[in-house]
């Protein structure tokens, strides 16, 4: 019968087991549906040697598994980890240093955002079996087949990352993904500060009074919402802020007005509270807005020159066997259309190299695309006399 670790004592054990380990691969299980903040249910841990499932919920001491997460001589290693990093954000450590397999799967040419059962299967030719993929992992207990699965996780990682590893060195590419990793591992990217809430949202309007507005409600919800312990949505949605914002209501009435605003919540528990953060934030709005850099206004021609870069993109990624968006973003062809110097990853580092230099080539007309069959060719033009 396989069984998670509960005992402090084991978990001491284990973690001493693994300590020295050169890497370890770890995942997580957790349920947040319901919820403002993820509730941890399983770790899941793997070296070379030796695994575990870790059990959260039996109120276990980690300290000494967070020890090794920040012991920068032991590699840890996830798949997309994004949110297993936030979890253990929210314990006190961001893991480091980190290898995130989905990202250096991008860098080898797997597509993008490649699922971790794909890239099992082309990498290790296993099959991963998907029967607990939706599972309740906060009831106890859990039977063998879930912490089979869980296990299975970490076990097929730590095999898989030395061959993925091996794979982009040999390519030139590992210094890459590990430029990847400082966007993952900054503790900015996970800051859960009220105030700051609104900059995960897009403003469409740009007057103190709106950005005042908008500010005000994102960093209600967000309060609300971490003091209830519910998500985001449940408390109000985003379409929602936005028209707050554009309406800025002062009063109960005016909340009523409002079509993306639920029926009676200016006189629910909510009403009066976000009534009054309006007000507070409306007394001063110049001073309370942020403050938000625009770009230049769009050219006419602007819409043609990004179109013209997805393409190069395209060509680029393909003729690299890379995924086209870790080479460059939407956003960074609409700003390089406008900005031969654009603060942007595509005309930085090895992205340069790759594939910005070219983007500004196309637009001072040194390079052409030209469809070759079903294929298009980067042609490098020969300047005039």
């Amino acid at each position: 019968m396989m069984t998670p670790i509960t005992d402090n004592a084991e978990l001491a054990a284990f973690c001493k087991r693994i300590e020295d380990a050169p890497f370890i691969a770890v995942d997580t299980e957790f349920m947040r549906e319901t919820t403002y903040w993820p509730k941890l249910c399983l770790i899941q841990v793997a070296s070379e040697t030796d695994a575990a499932n870790i059990d959260p919920l039996a109120d276990l001491d980690l300290t000494p598994l967070l020890e090794i997460f920040a012991d920068q001589k032991v590699m840890k290693v996830f798949h997309a980890a994004r949110q297993d990093v936030e979890i253990f954000h929210n314990l006190g450590v961001i893991p480091t240093p980190l290898f995130d397999t989905q990202v250096a799967g991008m860098a080898a040419g797997f597509g993008e955002q490649i699922a971790y059962d794909a890239l099992v299967r082309q990498m290790l030719k296993i099959d991963i079996d998907k029967s607990s993929r939706f599972t309740d992992w906060a009831r106890r207990p859990l039977s063998d087949a879930q912490l089979s699965y869980a296990l299975a996780d970490v076990t097929h990682l730590a095999a898989l990352y030395p061959k993925l590893r091996e794979r982009l060195d040999k390519a030139g590419r590992l210094g890459w993904v590990t430029e990847e990793m400082s966007a993952l591992t900054d503790k900015s990217a996970y800051d859960m500060d009220p105030e700051k809430a609104w900059r995960r949202l897009k403003p469409r309007k740009f007057t103190p009074k709106y950005l005042a507005t908008f500010k005000a409600v994102a960093a209600w919800r967000e309060r609300t919402a971490q003091t209830r312990d519910q998500p985001r949505g449940r408390i109000l949605k985003d379409e929602a802020i936005d028209e707050i914002a554009t309406q800025a209501p002062t009063d109960a009435d005016a909340m009523n007005r409002l079509r993306s605003v639920p029926k009676g919540f200016s006189g629910s528990k909510f009403g009066p509270d976000l009534l009054d953060a309006i007000r507070e934030a409306l007394k001063d709005p110049e001073a309370y807005a942020p403050v938000i850099e625009r770009g230049p206004p769009p050219v006419q021609a602007q819409g043609a020159v990004v179109e013209l870069l997805k393409v190069l993109l395209k060509a680029r990624s393909e003729d690299a066997g890379v995924a086209s968006k870790l080479l460059a973003t939407v956003s960074d062809l609409e700003k390089i259309a406008v900005d031969d110097n654009a603060q942007v990853g595509a005309l930085t580092g090895w992205r340069r190299k790759l594939f910005g230099e070219d983007a500004l080539k196309l637009k001072r007309g040194e390079l052409a695309l030209v469809l070759d069959g079903a294929k298009v060719r980067v042609v490098e033009l020969e300047p005039e006399e």
